[in-house]
C-alpha cells in the first residue's frame, strides 16, 4: 500500500469518517477524495462539504442518489419479495452496492489508487463494500482503517480528534441517540447500547420513523397502489417516481405504526447480532407485491420464486450483489414480472396491513372455475377422480409393497 497516492473515502462528515480522513492523510501521505451519498437518510449531506474543505480536501463529491437507489436496487429486490431469515427487509444491505459502485466510478475518474470505508472489522458492511469494490475493479486497493489502526475505543477516537483539531459536535445530554444507526430511504436501523442484551426491550423513545401501534390513528386508512411489471408506479391514482413512492409509503406506514421489528440475525462473519429496524414503506411494499402476484403469476412460477428467494436474499445480505449468480437470479425474477401489473387496495390500521382488493387486466383468477354456484360447464368435477388416482398411485404402490 506504500504506493497509494490518492484514495476515495466514503465520507459522512461524522466523527468516525472525519478521523479516518485525517488518518489516511497522515498514515498513507496521500490525497483523499471524499464521496457523500444522499440515499434519503434524512440528514443534511451538504454539511459534509464544509468539513471536508476544512480538512484540505480538494475533490469533494456529494450526490443525490435517491432515485437511483430505489429504481435500480430497492425495486429489483422487492420484485423478488426478498426477506432475510424470515424478517429482515435488507435495508442496510441493499444500499452498499450502490455506494461501492459510485466509489469505483469516482476512483477511475480521479485516477485514484485506492478506496476506503469506515465499516468495522466485526460487521457485514466491510464485506459488502469490499465485495462490491473487487467485483467492479479486481485490482483496486482497499483501505479498511478499523482493521489497521490502534484506536479501540470511543475515548481513543475523541483523543485523536482533539490532538488533530478535528471538531467534535457535542450535543445536549439526551439529544443524541446512544445507538449505532444507519438510515436510507428504505429503513433505519438501531444497534448497540442496551440492545446488546437481547432480553432488554427497546424503549419507545428510540424509534424515529413510526408511532407505536397503540398511538396510531383510531381510524383505518385505505390506499391503492398501481403496479406495472412488478413495480409501484402510482399511489391513489397519482403517478410517482420510485423515490417518491417509497417516501410516501414511509409516511403512511410510519403514521399507522407499521414496519417495526426487533430481531437477532446471523451476520456473515459468524456472530449473532441484535438489531431493531423501521421499514414502514418496505413492509407495505412486500405485502402489496405478494397480493398483485397472487392473481397475475402462474402457480409454479410463484412457487419457484419462493424457493429461490431465501438464496437471493442471502446473496444480498452477504454482499454478492455484483456476483453472477445474483444477476442470473435477477434475470429470472424480472422475467417473471412481465404480467405483474394492476391495482392493490390496502387498509392500514395500528401496525397492520390488510389487503382488501386486487385487480389486473392480466389476472389469472377465473371466477367461473372457482365459483360455488353453477359454473355452466367451465369445470368438469369428474376429471378430478382420475387426477387424484394418478397422483396417489405411488402412495398406493408403496403401501402395498410394504405390508
Amino acid at each position: 500500500m506504500s504506493d497509494v497516492k490518492k484514495a476515495v473515502l466514503a465520507y459522512s462528515g461524522g466523527l468516525d469518517t472525519s478521523i479516518i480522513l485525517k488518518w489516511l492523510q497522515d498514515t498513507y501521505d496521500c490525497e483523499v477524495v471524499t464521496f457523500t451519498a444522499d440515499l434519503g437518510q434524512g440528514e443534511e449531506v451538504e454539511d459534509a462539504r464544509a468539513k471536508a474543505v476544512a480538512c484540505g480536501v480538494k475533490s469533494i463529491y456529494i450526490e443525490d442518489l435517491r432515485e437511483d437507489f430505489v429504481r435500480d436496487y430497492v425495486f429489483p429486490m422487492f420484485r423478488a419479495n426478498a426477506i432475510y431469515e424470515g424478517e429482515y427487509l435488507l435495508g442496510t444491505s441493499i444500499a452498499r452496492p450502490l455506494i461501492a459502485k459510485r466509489m469505483i466510478e469516482i476512483a477511475e475518474a480521479e485516477g485514484a489508487d485506492a478506496v476506503s470505508h469506515g465499516a468495522t472489522g466485526k460487521g457485514n458492511d466491510q464485506v459488502r463494500f469490499e465485495f462490491g469494490f473487487y467485483g467492479l475493479k479486481p485490482d483496486v486497493k482497499v483501505i479498511a482503517p478499523w482493521r489497521e489502526w490502534n484506536l479501540v475505543s470511543r475515548e481513543d477516537m475523541l483523543n485523536f480528534a482533539e490532538k488533530h483539531g478535528i471538531p467534535v459536535e457535542r450535543k445536549r445530554e439526551g439529544s443524541k441517540s446512544p445507538y449505532s444507526m444507519d438510515a436510507n430511504l428504505l429503513h433505519i436501523s438501531y444497534e448497540g447500547y442496551d440492545l446488546e442484551d437481547p432480553w432488554t426491550a427497546p424503549s419507545e423513545s428510540m424509534w424515529r420513523w413510526s408511532v407505536s401501534p397503540e398511538q396510531a390513528p383510531d381510524t383505518p386508512e385505505e390506499i391503492e397502489l398501481r403496479y406495472e411489471r412488478g413495480d409501484i408506479v402510482a399511489i391513489n391514482g397519482e403517478a410517482m417516481t420510485p423515490a417518491a413512492v417509497l417516501t410516501e409509503l414511509n409516511r403512511l406506514g410510519g403514521k399507522h405504526g407499521i414496519g417495526r421489528i426487533d430481531i437477532v440475525e446471523n451476520r456473515f462473519v459468524g456472530m449473532k447480532s441484535r438489531g431493531c429496524y423501521e421499514t414502514p414503506g418496505g413492509t407495505i411494499m412486500l405485502k402489496a407485491h405478494r397480493a398483485i402476484e397472487s392473481i397475475t403469476l402462474d402457480r409454479e412460477a410463484a412457487h419457484l420464486k419462493d424457493e429461490l428467494m431465501p438464496r437471493y436474499a442471502k446473496l444480498i445480505y452477504n454482499g454478492f450483489w455484483f456476483a453472477p449468480e445474483r444477476e442470473m437470479l435477477q434475470a429470472a425474477i424480472d422475467l417473471s414480472q412481465a404480467n405483474v401489473s394492476g391495482d392493490v387496495r390496502l387498509k392500514l390500521y395500528k401496525g397492520n396491513i390488510e389487503v382488501t382488493g386486487r385487480r389486473s387486466d392480466q389476472s389469472m383468477f377465473d371466477e367461473r372455475l372457482c365459483t360455488f354456484e353453477d359454473d355452466e360447464g367451465a369445470y368438469d368435477q369428474r376429471d378430478a377422480g382420475g387426477f387424484i388416482k394418478l397422483n396417489a398411485l405411488r402412495l398406493r404402490m408403496a403401501k402395498l409393497a410394504h405390508r
